[in-house]
């Protein structure tokens, strides 16, 4: 290869260098800017092929789709003075490049330093006019809606972003005082489970105090009507007994003694010391039980 062929290669991959440095492609996702010797000479540059001056222009381009940002967790002093340790992000987008580029220089952190400036101290503010139980559950969406309205505004017009949500995504209290109000539950849950017990024993005294008043009347009862069977027997059996006394008075006379008799002697030791002419040994001393 000859030098006319070298000089002629190396010519025309300069010029395709040269071509390839003046084209660039902005993505579909992203909007540019373009510098020239640092100067600001377009903005808003959409998506698509597009041209500069090679070495001297250069361009920046930036996302434009919704970013989030998780804030570091702040702690906020409500209207009572009680601290809330919190948690919350924020959804953001490039809105107007130009005024972002100018406010920020391009520099994605510079922005989210400045809307966290902003959401920071939006947050001290709303909490510090409501109350614990408003900021947890009562006007929790009123508060996001009403700080991301404010933020808004004044960040599309000094930086150019939108700040699209401010969502919180958890509130606690501080590790002392979750502790302290952790300790008054419990107090406040053991006096309410004495107060339990006390209303259960003062029942189950009165249950038993019922039940053995119930017991007793029963008893009673039982008793008397115990008592008034036996005496209806025993009368019932003294009108059987006169009945067949009368039937049969020597008969009768004669098996009570009988009876008698088998009680006494029922025992080999038993002794007894009587007169042979009572009345008690005259069926012995005569069977026909004549005196």
């Amino acid at each position: 290869m000859g030098p006319k062929s070298i000089v002629g290669l190396a010519g025309a991959l300069i010029v395709v260098l040269l071509v390839l440095s003046s084209v660039y492609i902005i993505p579909e996702t992203h909007r540019g800017v373009l510098l020239r010797f640092g100067e600001l000479v377009e903005t808003d540059i959409q998506a698509g092929l597009h041209f500069k001056v090679p070495v001297i222009d250069e361009v920046r381009e930036f996302d434009v789709r919704v970013l989030t940002m998780d804030l570091p967790s702040r702690q906020y002093l409500t209207v009572e003075k009680k601290p809330l340790d919190v948690d919350s992000y924020v959804a953001w987008k490039i809105r107007d490049v130009d005024q972002f580029y100018r406010a920020t220089g391009g520099d994605e952190f510079r922005a989210q330093s400045l809307i966290l400036s902003r959401v920071d101290n939006g947050l001290r503010d709303e909490f510090g006019v409501r109350t614990m139980h408003e900021v947890v559950s009562g006007q929790r969406d009123e508060l996001m809606h009403t700080l991301r309205d404010l933020v808004n505004q004044t960040s599309v017009e000094e930086f150019g972003i939108e700040v699209v949500d401010i969502r919180i995504k958890a509130i606690e209290l501080p590790g002392q005082v979750s502790e302290n109000v952790y300790r008054r539950m419990a107090t406040e849950r053991h006096k309410l489970a004495q107060e339990f017990r006390s209303r259960g024993r003062e029942l189950a005294e009165g249950i038993r105090a019922d039940a053995d008043r119930q017991q007793t009347v029963i008893l009673a009862e039982a008793f008397a009507q115990a008592e008034e069977t036996r005496g209806e027997g025993d009368g019932e059996a003294a009108r059987i007994y006169a009945e067949a006394y009368g039937a049969d008075e020597e008969f009768y006379s004669f098996y009570r003694s009988l009876q008698a008799y088998q009680n006494t002697f029922s025992g080999k030791d038993d002794l007894m010391v009587i007169d042979a002419k009572s009345d008690f040994m005259k069926f012995l001393n005569n069977p026909a039980g004549a005196n």
